[in-house]
């Protein structure tokens, strides 16, 4: 159990340099398409993580299209700017999902450094009960009040206006649930969006097995709202994903190359 309120875990890192905090940030989005390949969250080329660019706020940094999340390192990222141009990069080929769902994302939230979306199995199967999570567990208190539901799917998101759609219905939260789709989160960085991703994932995995063998016993409002403070705080997200991240790169370096 973290020590709430703990500034020893709130610090807010310093860089030297706009190339030292891009770096940074494209480790870190390397890592985050490994670790969600190793929890299984890729599904063939479906999913995209992107990070703003430190410099150009209007681009952000995206996975290339058709490169299994397992395999991508820091050197496969390409950079995408306001009109889905890819303008670095070893590649042009990205998404365009990618494009629609991001690019409105990343322009009506100047807060949003990093948005998350795959087809993970178990969120995906909670989108199809067009409902929110509840607060059954300490870790679903994180998204209490903090997460939204879009329940008018029209297909692969290709088209501006739907991703519009994605933008109004998640509004100032962290979190969606895109029915009959799967999940979608977003954070101050990287590791925010990324923790917030897996966390929810898990809690979609948790309510669908709590209720298959009966009716969970939710917590009440005040308490949850209270957790929801403590638990799903961007200091916490930040240090739960940094402790994935130290793993996977002990696993597997050459994410870094």
């Amino acid at each position: 159990m973290f020590n709430i309120g703990n500034e020893e875990f709130a610090t807010v890192k310093q860089f030297t340099s706009i190339e030292e905090e891009r770096l940074y940030r494209k480790e870190r989005l390397a890592g985050a398409f490994r670790l969600f390949s190793k929890f299984g969250f890729d599904e063939g080329l479906a999913g995209h993580i992107t990070v703003r660019d430190p410099e150009y706020t209007d681009h952000y940094w995206v996975n290339p299209f058709a490169v299994h999340f397992s395999l991508i390192k820091t050197s496969d990222l390409v950079l995408v700017n306001e009109n889905g141009e890819v303008v670095e990069g070893k590649t042009t080929a990205v998404n365009k999902a990618a494009l629609a769902i991001h690019t409105p994302i990343h322009q009506a939230r100047p807060d949003v450094v990093a948005a998350a979306h795959t087809h993970g199995l178990y969120g995906k199967t909670w989108s199809t009960l067009g409902r929110l999570l509840d607060p059954i567990t300490q870790d679903a208190c994180a998204f209490y009040e903090d997460h939204s539901v879009l329940t008018d799917y029209s297909g692969v998101v290709y088209e501006k206006e739907e991703g519009q759609k994605i933008v109004n219905a998640l509004g100032k939260n962290k979190g969606i649930i895109l029915g009959n789709h799967g999940l979608l989160t977003v954070g101050g960085s990287v590791e925010e969006a990324a923790w917030w991703y897996i966390s929810m994932e898990r809690c979609c995995q948790s309510q669908l097995m709590a209720e298959a063998v009966g009716k969970p016993v939710s917590i009440p409002h005040e308490d949850a709202k209270r957790t929801c403070k403590q638990v799903g705080a961007p200091w916490a997200g930040e240090v739960q994903f940094n402790l994935l991240y130290n793993r996977i790169v002990k696993e597997q370096p050459d994410l870094l190359n």
